[in-house]
């Protein structure tokens, strides 16, 4: 298999064009139509890729080795490519090219592109890529519609390059670094734009020397990451310095059990929550996307009541949380659609307000009404139930 039938690996799964804002900035990215490609959700455990690749030049780079290492202790054969083109991963439906893409993981080098750090409002000052893919199955996704060509998830061999480039930007960016009501953050690096460090983490160790590189850096610097997996014991003893958050992107039960397909339960997420908070970390709720369903002051009061007893006694605690609203686009509806055709998630433009973007995007956001209503209640109730939850922003 040749040609365009070939996945070239140096090619990220991201858009390139930093000129298109990470969906995360509450600004769609360019979509792509992968309809009627997503298996089914399955149950939350650690991933087991059925095909591992390493590039070349990811090999050369010590810690693609440390990878290798680490993938085939655990008993997965790793291939070792001639070059960056991957084969055998198309097949003869879309169908079947998603599912064996969806099942390999491609050790490689990051793009070049990747050194320039591009601003990520209002999470943090600066994104930061570790790895691209994650092999969840949320219905609501809004990377899903983003993919650049077979979603082969790609981690980065060059992580020590990776980090020592984070230097030249502390101080630098203007959601922490010159914000007078974040700035006790220091210069913020988001560290799970494109994947899910949970998910990965296992397999490749980069967010916990990402975490160990940040715990040694004597400089005002946060890393920051997001996950809806429960997998953290192993991060428990780092030496993290309070350097790094760990969020948890948490939601309602009826969401996270209806359309958070291969995920780790809420209750198993509250549980992660309260570890790594009594391991010292600063930690955050990822409250996302929040919906307007049937009883949903109800359901989301037992979330914030679950965090508040997991987290009640938990000494010097850093608690925030990101207040993220459901939206999608024409095109991201038209994506999960074809992935989800029974889902029963709302995306009705009808009961929708058009939210148009600076870059000529537009996208369909909750109207005026809803979203004042949910915003208020979120931040009485989250003064109320948790008042040592400090709120970084609402969209």
């Amino acid at each position: 298999m040749t040609g365009d039938q070939d996945v070239d690996l140096q090619v990220p799964l991201s858009p390139d064009d930093h000129s298109l804002p990470h969906s995360a900035s509450g600004e769609p990215t360019e979509e792509q139509d992968l309809s009627a490609v997503a298996p089914r959700p399955t149950s939350a455990r650690r991933w087991t890729p059925q095909r591992v690749v390493i590039t070349p030049a990811a090999l050369d780079e010590p810690h693609g080795a440390r990878i290798v290492a680490r993938v085939e202790a655990l008993g997965i054969e790793v291939e070792r490519l001639r070059g960056n083109r991957l084969t055998g991963v198309r097949g003869d439906t879309d169908r079947q090219t998603y599912a064996r893409a969806k099942s390999t993981l491609a050790v490689v080098v990051s793009p070049p592109s990747r050194r320039k750090l591009q601003p990520i409002a209002p999470s943090a000052d600066w994104r930061v890529d570790l790895a691209e893919g994650c092999p969840a199955h949320c219905q609501y996704c809004y990377l899903a519609g983003s993919l650049s060509g077979p979603p082969v998830t790609r981690v980065y061999a060059d992580l020590d390059d990776i980090l020592a480039n984070l230097a030249r930007y502390v101080g630098e960016g203007t959601v922490t670094s010159r914000s007078a009501a974040r700035v006790e953050e220091g210069t913020t690096f988001e560290a799970s734009c494109y994947s899910d460090p949970l998910a990965l983490d296992h397999l490749t160790g980069s967010w916990q020397r990402a975490v160990e590189h940040f715990g040694a850096w004597e400089a005002p610097v946060q890393l920051r990451w997001t996950t809806k997996y429960d997998d953290v014991d192993r991060f428990l003893p780092l030496q993290h310095a309070r350097r790094t958050r760990v969020r948890f992107s948490v939601n309602c039960l009826p969401v996270t059990r209806r359309w958070e397909g291969g995920t780790s339960s809420l209750e198993d997420r509250v549980a992660a929550v309260r570890k790594v908070a009594m391991a010292g970390y600063p930690v955050g709720l990822t409250i996302a996307p929040i919906m307007p369903l049937e009883g949903w002051p109800e359901h989301y009061g037992h979330l914030l009541d679950l965090v508040a007893r997991a987290v009640e006694d938990v000494p010097d605690l850093d608690l925030t949380a990101e207040l993220i609203t459901h939206r999608f686009t024409a095109g991201s509806k038209e994506v999960l659609l074809g992935w989800y055709p029974r889902t029963t998630l709302e995306m009705d433009e009808e009961r929708r307000a058009v939210k148009r973007g600076k870059f000529g995007t537009s996208k369909h956001v909750y109207p005026r009404e809803v979203m004042l209503e949910l915003r208020g209640w979120f931040e009485d109730q989250l003064a109320q139930r948790l008042p040592r939850c400090r709120v970084l922003y609402w969209t």
